[in-house]
């Protein structure tokens, strides 16, 4: 790979500063270095050339060796999303969720296609797609579930690295001889799976040592697909080497219900992780729907962290995580796609359908009370309170992922020292007539998407816009650690 080249983005940033605010600067720039770290930040010039001029003054730049991105009127960098669930291996199936439960779709759906991928071929033409099409829509790093097949999931960290996308790749234990797995696809030994997923952390380890683009995640599929014994072995990896862990908590009723027959020592769903030793600060839990106060309290005593994926919870119709419920509890919450649960692979579209569903939550509110009339305010007011803001769904989608998985000090948002993981994103302009115009660079000047600014909106009311409206053909650069891995 050729070194990479300083950068230099001039205009309009957009990021979250908390759960509650963005931060929107304008005129401003941003210097990116040659290890795509952020060097500097000018936010107090009045227009992009003069940023730039302090810029390179600054650090003592020669612009020569500097490449340079204007963001036009009405374009905005924001930072890259962050999907903290999505399994690579179901991609092909994705839109493919049947009318049937969780369970009932494993079988029939996602345990055939994921056993057809020690295929490399085919493994190949799915995860090259499947990192393409996340990349192509601003996700910059991604939590992957491979499959079993340690030939396949060493190619989803190699294709990642080539690719430049930072991902977290997690060869997927089921070791468990009956009930959910199928005999034709499921590890043949406690022993060889725990040595299967050995052998992908070393080989993800010799292509980045340093773990700085891909690492790996261990990944107990789900309590019902594992024994006790690699539950526990693999809460022992974690303690000699910190990586991180992924699966799946109280995605849906059945599931629930199945794992109370298998663990019946354990007092919850949660507790079964919990015995096991797998809840850490380092634990990214999909779902989490239907938890009770008590494993809610274990989860935030714990520093577990929680991937809501609204498409699939909806899509499976597996019930309405209570995000707000989660937050108040002292519970980091990031949003993922659960691709093939979910039908899209979108981060953005994740976002909206976090606040559509958080609205179905707030429905259901009712509280009871006494007084009829206090009954009725504080039911109003709790109703009002749930739902989740534009705001707070893009940092769910940004800096929320990014604790969840461990790197909200380098991803996430527009600081010095952090790495420029980021998109510039371009609206469509309405002109008197009602033309479009779309600012960038005379490119896609056919393909404008359905956001539609005519140019009197607020810049808070044009996030929203595109937040509800957007899609991929609004993002025309993505970078990951300042390198260029997507241009529409």
């Amino acid at each position: 790979m050729s070194p990479q080249r300083k950068l230099l983005l001039l205009g309009t940033f957009v990021h979250s500063q908390t759960p509650q605010t963005l931060d929107i600067f304008h005129s401003a720039g941003i210097a990116v270095d040659a290890e795509g770290k952020i060097a500097a930040i000018e936010r107090d010039a009045s227009d992009s050339s003069e940023a730039k001029a302090r810029l390179l003054e600054r650090l003592g730049w020669d612009e020569a060796e500097v490449d340079v991105t204007q963001a036009a009127d009405g374009q905005f960098f924001f930072p890259g999303f962050i999907d903290t669930h999505i399994h690579a291996a179901q991609y092909a199936n994705a839109g493919i969720f049947g009318k049937s439960s969780l369970l009932d779709w494993l079988e029939t759906y996602t345990f055939p296609l994921e056993a057809s991928l020690s295929d490399l071929s085919k493994a190949r033409r799915v995860y090259a797609r499947c990192i393409r099409r996340t990349l192509s829509h601003g996700t910059t790093t991604a939590a992957y579930f491979a499959t079993i097949d340690v030939a396949a999931t060493n190619l989803l960290a190699d294709l990642c690295l080539s690719m430049g996308q930072r991902a977290f790749v997690g060869r997927v234990c089921m070791d468990r001889a009956e009930i959910v797995n199928p005999t034709y696809y499921r590890d043949a030994s406690t022993e060889a799976s725990l040595e299967a997923t050995q052998q992908t952390i070393e080989h993800v380890r010799r292509i980045d040592p340093g773990f700085d683009l891909v690492s790996p995640i261990l990944t107990p599929r789900f309590a019902p697909s594992c024994t006790r014994e690699v539950m526990a072995g693999l809460a022992q990896i974690h303690r000699e080497t910190g990586l991180p862990i992924q699966t799946h908590l109280s995605e849906n009723a059945g599931e629930i219900k199945l794992v109370s027959q298998l663990f019946p020592e354990a007092s919850s769903y949660t507790d079964v992780y919990h015995r096991a030793g797998l809840l850490t600060p380092r634990t990214v839990l999909a779902h989490a729907v239907h938890l009770s106060e008590e494993e809610a309290d274990v989860l935030a005593s714990k520093g577990a962290k929680v991937s809501h994926c609204p498409c699939s919870n909806t899509s499976l119709t597996s019930g309405a995580a209570r995000v707000r419920w989660l937050w108040d509890k002292g519970i980091d919450v990031g949003l993922g796609t659960d691709v093939s649960g979910g039908y899209s692979h979108s981060i953005l579209e994740a976002a909206r359908q976090a606040a559509m569903v958080s609205r179905h939550v707030a429905m259901n509110v009712d509280i009871s009370h006494e007084d009829a009339a206090v009954a009725e305010e504080m039911t109003a007011r709790e109703k009002e309170r749930v739902k989740l803001t534009v705001e707070e769904v893009l940092y769910l989608a940004t800096r929320g992922g990014a604790k969840c998985v461990g790197l909200e000090d380098k991803v996430g948002g527009f600081e010095i020292g952090m790495e420029w993981d980021a998109q510039l994103v371009a609206l469509s302009h309405v002109r008197d007539g009602g033309e479009l115009h779309l600012h960038d660079d005379a490119e896609g000047e056919d393909d404008h998407g359905f956001v539609d600014v005519f140019g009197w909106e607020s810049w808070d009311d044009r996030v929203a816009k595109w937040l509800y409206n957007g899609d991929d053909r609004n993002t025309k650069r993505v970078w990951v650690k300042g390198r260029l891995v997507h241009r529409r």
